[in-house]
C-alpha cells in the first residue's frame, strides 16, 4: 500500500462495497448494474447511519442534529432538506444512480486503489472501467469478513499439499495409523477462529449479502451467521426490498 492509499478503516461503506463488487482484472461490476446502483444507495444510507448523521425513527429516515465530517455531505443535505421524511426504501430509489457510482469510483481512482481506464467503441461511444491498482485495501476487507464468518476468500491459495503430507500420524491401540485426529477438542481447534466483527464490517457483510455477492467473495462463509448479523439491519433490508421490486417489474414486462 502506498503512502496515498488510505487504511481500510478509512474507506467508507460505498467505497468498500464498490471495491469488492468490481472485478479486479477487467474493472467491470461483478453484479448487474441495477444491483450495483441499488446497493450503493443502501451503502450511502448505511455510512450516514454508522457515523450518526441519520437514523431510523419509526418507518422514516431522519437526519440527526449532529454534523460529522463525511464525504457524503451532498447526500446528507438531501435528507436534511426534505420537508417530509421518506422510508429507507424510498431513499434507496432516490439515491441510486450512475452519477453516485461514478463519483465513488473516481474517488478511489484518485487514491490509487483502482485505475481509470477508458475504451472507445466505433470511435463514438466511450465506456470506463476501473481495474484494481492496489490490492491491499480489498485484501484487508476480505480478511475482516473471513474473520467474522469463517471460510477462505474465493481467491485464496489452495492448501499446501506438502504440509498435508507431513501431518502428524496418530497410532491407535490396534497399531493402525491415522493422520486424522479423533479427539473432539482437536477437531474443534481446527475450525476457523470466528471473531465478533465491528459495526462497519457487520454493515458491509449485510450489504454484500443483499447484493448476492457474499457467497461469491467468501464461498465457505457461515451463511447462518451472516443472516444473524444482517437481521434487523434496515439499510440492507431496504436494498433487498428495492431489488425485489425491480426484479418483479422485469418479470412482469410483456415479451416483444
Amino acid at each position: 500500500m502506498n503512502a496515498e492509499t488510505p487504511k481500510v478503516a478509512e474507506l467508507n461503506l460505498p467505497q468498500a462495497f464498490l471495491l469488492l463488487a468490481t472485478n479486479d482484472q477487467d474493472g467491470k461490476p461483478s453484479v448487474p448494474m441495477y444491483a450495483l446502483r441499488t446497493t450503493m444507495a443502501g451503502a450511502i444510507l448505511a455510512e450516514l447511519d454508522l457515523i450518526g448523521a441519520i437514523g431510523l425513527q419509526g418507518k422514516h429516515v431522519r437526519a440527526t442534529g449532529t454534523s460529522p465530517q463525511t464525504d457524503l455531505q451532498h447526500e446528507l443535505e438531501l435528507i436534511r432538506g426534505k420537508s417530509r421524511p421518506h422510508t429507507p426504501k424510498r431513499w434507496v430509489s432516490m439515491l441510486e444512480g450512475r452519477a453516485e457510482v461514478q463519483r465513488v469510483y473516481e474517488g478511489m481512482a484518485a487514491l490509487g486503489i483502482v485505475e481509470h481506464v477508458g475504451e472507445k467503441h466505433l470511435g463514438l461511444f466511450r465506456t470506463v472501467r476501473y481495474p484494481e491498482k492496489d490490492h491491499a485495501p480489498e485484501a484487508a476487507l476480505l480478511k475482516k469478513i473471513q474473520a467474522a464468518l469463517g471460510g477462505a476468500p474465493a481467491d485464496a491459495e489452495a492448501p499446501d499439499a506438502t504440509a498435508e503430507a507431513e501431518a502428524p500420524v496418530i497410532t491407535t491401540e490396534a497399531g493402525a495409523s491415522d493422520s486424522t485426529p479423533t479427539d473432539a477438542s482437536a477437531t474443534e481447534a481446527a475450525k476457523p477462529d470466528v471473531k465478533a466483527p465491528d459495526a462497519r464490517t457487520t454493515a458491509l457483510i449485510a450489504l454484500l449479502q443483499a447484493a448476492g455477492l457474499l457467497g461469491k467473495l467468501v464461498p465457505a462463509a457461515d451463511k447462518i451467521r451472516a443472516s444473524e448479523l444482517a437481521k434487523g439491519y434496515w439499510p440492507s433490508h431496504s436494498v433487498e426490498d428495492e431489488l425485489r421490486m425491480i426484479r418483479l417489474a422485469e418479470e412482469e414486462e410483456p415479451g416483444i
